[in-house]
């Protein structure tokens, strides 16, 4: 599978995990704490996986912001957690951060 793919289904799992976590109240809800288990343990698997072919900085860049970003999303469409201008500011800055990570160069292994 290709290693790109691979990056998107870890934050993908690490997404969901951290939602699951806001969801199990402080691990007494069983499914969503196993939800968390599960999709920690995915998402740290694929990166190791990941790390083979793609380098580490970029890697962690591309999955903390996209991440980061991804999981604000959530917290406010799911969870209603408060969202303003200066949160989307916030968010743009990391994901034009990861961007520029991208067009640095830093992409090569």
């Amino acid at each position: 599978m290709k290693p790109a793919l691979l990056l998107a289904l870890a934050i993908v799992a690490e997404v969901l995990a951290t939602a699951a976590l806001r969801a199990s109240d402080g691990f007494s809800r069983l499914i969503p704490s196993v939800v968390v288990v599960l999709g920690y343990a995915a998402a740290f698997a694929l990166m190791a996986q990941i790390l083979k072919s793609f380098p580490l900085g970029l890697t962690y860049a591309v999955w903390s912001g996209v991440g980061t970003a991804l999981t604000a999303i959530v917290g406010w469409l799911y969870f209603r957690d408060a969202f303003n201008g200066m949160a989307v500011a916030g968010i743009a800055l990391i994901i034009l951060g990861v961007v520029v990570l991208n067009i640095s160069g830093t992409a090569k292994h």
